[in-house]
């Protein structure tokens, strides 16, 4: 789907949505099951892997797989990456369609079924923003929902995945859809009417509020979008507690708590992230990763979460959205004036700028941001790599970090070493294979 239009309706693992709401920038999942996870216990043989050679990646895989979770793991990961880019062909092709060809005439059907959404005053425009917005996304539910149902349930369910049944699935697939379609709809509705204010500089004013309302919902994401769907309650385990604190002493974090995270509510899988920004700032732990994972393996996830911050990535990546965001939005207006006036010295009516180019707007950004996601996620790779490095140097085993990163990976049936293109144009963490070699 459309990130701009419905970035968490895919619920293979509803955790990974969370980003549409906060953005990545302001929650840092350094253990993504994007790319790492349980279906029995890593295989290891008999030699030390706290002081394990460099080995080539057909001895890692064997090292820590056996040869049927490694065909489980790749079968795994080829299908979901097959349906995943089917589902963004789907989405650029709906918005495209919407932009280009039908749009216009459902706007037209709408102010003759209801015409009280004609006219260009301020409630009007509302009326038919929201109106076109449910039409949007009705029918991209409609359209999309089958690819939804197979890649979100029937795969998970299928390698033992999901912990959840249909109807389970479908009532939190609902609350994301309306989730996505509440916050479009107020964004989208300020997106027209910002456009319609500030004239040829809207760009400008779009981005820097935009960035604003971005940390805004990075504070409240912890707060009151995780808790509608995972059971979210402060970590009681006190000796895990004092070794959480001596890792924080030396570093300028406070965390408002560590908060166990329901996760196998929904997913077998494991996890942990920072999110939140503030006073909402705090470390999420998956009950699935707390229970499967010895106490020095977790000291080791939190240690990663730990380097995030110490880095100050996310500082660093909400700067960047914020110089990326007038670059973004900059071509968008450049886009428009082609699109409407044939060159880019052509000034549109902003002050009038109709509603059915909302769809149009949508769809360059999924364009802009599809080019922009391979050199955002080389970014985000060089994070939870500094993360990492620091997590080895602060945790006091490299032999708990690796078996953390084994367990990961059998536990989340990741691909040790998925192809080069995949990992450059869209994972957000490097392959799990390559951080394990990494340890010394």
């Amino acid at each position: 789907m459309s990130e701009n239009l419905r970035k968490s309706e895919d619920t293979r693992n509803t955790s990974e949505s969370f980003s549409a709401f906060s953005s990545s920038e302001t929650v840092l999942d350094g253990w993504s099951p994007e790319e790492t996870s349980f279906s029995g216990q890593p295989v290891v043989t008999g030699r030390d892997i706290s002081t394990a050679e460099v080995l080539s990646e057909e001895e890692l895989c064997a090292e820590i797989m056996s040869p049927e979770q490694l065909a489980e793991s790749r079968e795994y990961g080829r299908i979901s990456l097959r349906y995943s880019l089917l589902d963004r062909a789907v989405d650029l092709l709906f918005l495209g369609l919407m932009a280009f060809l039908f749009t216009k005439p459902l706007i037209g059907w709408l102010v003759q079924v209801f015409p009280f959404l004609s006219g260009s005053g301020v409630f009007p425009t509302i009326g038919l923003t929201a109106a076109l917005m449910t039409c949007l996304t009705f029918l991209h539910a409609v359209i999309s929902f089958p690819l939804s149902f197979f890649n979100g349930w029937v795969i998970e369910k299928r390698f033992g995945l999901s912990n959840l049944t249909p109807f389970h699935w479908f009532r939190r697939y609902l609350l994301q859809l309306l989730l996505v379609f509440v916050l479009n709809l107020f964004l989208m509705t300020a997106f027209l009417f910002l456009i319609r204010l500030s004239g040829s500089l809207w760009w400008a004013v779009v981005s820097v509020l935009f960035f604003l309302f971005s940390m805004v919902l990075g504070c409240l994401v912890p707060v009151l979008v995780m808790p509608l769907f995972y059971r979210v309650e402060k970590l009681e385990n006190e000796s895990l507690m004092e070794r959480f604190l001596e890792l924080t002493r030396s570093t300028t974090l406070r965390l408002t708590g560590i908060y166990r995270l329901d996760l196998s509510i929904e997913t077998s899988k494991a996890n942990a992230m920072l999110a939140g920004l503030g006073t909402t700032r705090r470390v999420l732990l998956g009950d699935t990763l707390l229970k499967n994972f010895t106490d020095d393996e977790i000291i080791a996830v939190f240690a990663h979460e730990v380097g995030h911050h110490v880095h100050r990535h996310i500082l660093k990546l909400m700067s960047g959205m914020f110089f990326a965001s007038f670059a973004i939005f900059w071509l968008a207006d450049l886009a428009l004036r082609f699109w409407l006036g044939g060159s880019a010295f052509v000034v549109p009516d902003y002050a009038h700028l109709p509603v059915w180019t909302i769809p149009f707007f949508l769809f360059v950004m999924s364009i802009i941001g599809m080019f922009l996601e391979p050199f955002q996620n080389a970014v985000s790779r060089k994070f939870e790599r500094q993360a990492d490095t620091y997590a080895l140097k602060h945790c006091g085993s490299a032999g708990a970090m690796r078996s953390a990163f084994i367990k990961l990976a059998v536990q989340n049936k990741a691909d040790p070493f998925p192809s080069k293109w995949e990992v450059f144009w869209l994972h957000s963490h490097p392959a799990i294979g390559e951080r394990i070699q990494s340890i010394r």
